[in-house]
């Protein structure tokens, strides 16, 4: 164990079935129930995160007597290990987590709601509706993620494009050998980043329901699903070819690296590479080809509380009350630069041109579904496209598709 403030400690992850003996007690021993101080909180987090939440936890100890035990973990582990030792009494009582486990927390039982209060206005909807469940709200949300459009300003200038259309119209009349490329991962399809162009077309993959919790109700067939499928025959190899199961992840870099590609969609993870040799890049929303605004999907990262922690009130008050801050924001975004979901803090982020145009795509994004269906999707779903791409008949094949995923997902 490291000493790193007073009262709080992290421990390496090979030691975490022994994180309630730092203070001689587990999550469900330590502490008490009514919110009172002279508690304790165990919090999981990932190494990059620990230096913003301990300096959180430090306040929270200085002014509630409330000792927080920092537990490190491989951000891969969290999961699996949230689901098998919650029920146990070794869990957390918070963990730091993505919004796609929540579909598993929720069947587990192993998670808890949260009342943000007046905070939930302080952050994106659409993170918000990332943590929700079946009209339940199961954690704080801080941090977003999304691809847009990048382009070449060099070639195309800095203005969006209006359309697809209009994007590939305005690459020919630059001269760009390729007007667009975009990540198929070769053979075998990449439905993720061809979202916000589906969408684009009214075709989300399931229906979300008023309160923005998804249904099990697929929402990829009929006229919008048709349209979508359609449209990608016609640009796919049989086509005009600007959407090719040639191009995978580091082909479709390399392309716009070399200021062969005017445009492409990517996430802020690739603007290095992308700008390797010196390209210039704007970066805007994905442009509609369907008519409808493209919505890609949104990653986001957030804080869990343990449905078996006995300090839960005390939990919601160390989120809510000292990690919904704008220091504490601020410090996280340090810590792990991702698109901030806290508002002041985005606004403030967004003096940097790249980041504004990652979050302007995710104010137009919707959640990637944590719902336990979307297991049953992405095989099929990304055949399809690949099928359709490589000539074949793009009507039968959506349909077949969508009869296949209804069929897998009972």
């Amino acid at each position: 164990m490291r000493k790193i403030g007073t009262g709080i400690v992290a421990v390496a992850a090979t030691t975490v079935l022994l994180a309630g003996c730092a203070g001689g007690s587990t999550p469900s021993e330590s502490g008490n129930a009514d919110g009172g101080s002279g508690g304790s909180l165990v919090v999981w987090t990932d190494a990059n995160r620990a230096p913003a939440i301990e300096a959180a936890a430090q306040a929270f100890e200085d002014e509630t007597g409330t000792k927080i035990e920092l537990v490190q973990k491989n951000f891969e582990d969290i999961r699996n290990d949230f689901i098998n030792q919650v029920p146990t009494g070794e869990g957390p009582d918070i963990t730091v987590g993505a919004h796609d486990f929540l579909g598993s927390f929720v069947s587990a039982g192993v998670v808890d709601t949260i009342d943000l209060g007046d905070k939930a206005d302080q952050i994106e909807k659409v993170a918000v509706d990332a943590f929700t469940y079946d009209g339940q709200l199961y954690g704080f949300p801080y941090a977003l993620e999304t691809i847009a459009l990048v382009q070449n300003t060099d070639l195309v200038g800095e203005e969006a494009p209006s359309s697809f259309d209009d994007m590939i119209a305005r690459a020919q009349a630059a001269g760009a050998e390729r007007p667009f490329v975009i990540n198929t991962a070769g053979q075998k399809g990449d439905a993720y980043t061809m979202y916000g162009f589906q969408t684009s077309f009214g075709a989300p993959v399931f229906v979300q329901d008023a309160s923005g919790s998804y249904t099990a109700e697929v929402g990829m067939g009929g006229a919008g699903g048709e349209a979508f499928a359609t449209w990608l025959g016609a640009h796919g190899e049989a086509g005009s070819g600007e959407i090719s199961t040639t191009i995978d992840y580091d082909t479709n870099n390399e392309l716009f690296a070399a200021g062969t590609a005017a445009y492409t969609v990517q996430g802020p993870w690739a603007i290095d590479t992308l700008t390797a040799n010196g390209v210039n890049v704007k970066v805007n929303p994905i442009p509609s080809a369907g008519g409808e605004v493209a919505a890609p999907f949104v990653g986001v990262q957030g804080f869990y509380i343990s449905s078996e922690s006995s300090n839960k009130l005390l939990a919601q008050e160390f989120l809510t009350t000292y990690l919904a801050t704008d220091d504490a924001q601020r410090a996280l975004y340090e810590a792990d630069p991702r698109l901030p979901a806290w508002k002041t803090l985005a606004a403030e982020v967004s003096s940097d041109p790249v980041v504004a145009g990652f979050l302007a795509s995710a104010a137009n994004g919707v959640p990637q579904p944590s719902i336990p269906e979307m297991g049953s999707v992405w095989d099929l779903w990304n055949a399809a496209q690949v099928q359709i791409i490589k000539g074949g008949d793009p009507v039968s094949t959506w349909n077949t598709m969508v009869t296949d995923v209804q069929a897998a997902i009972g």
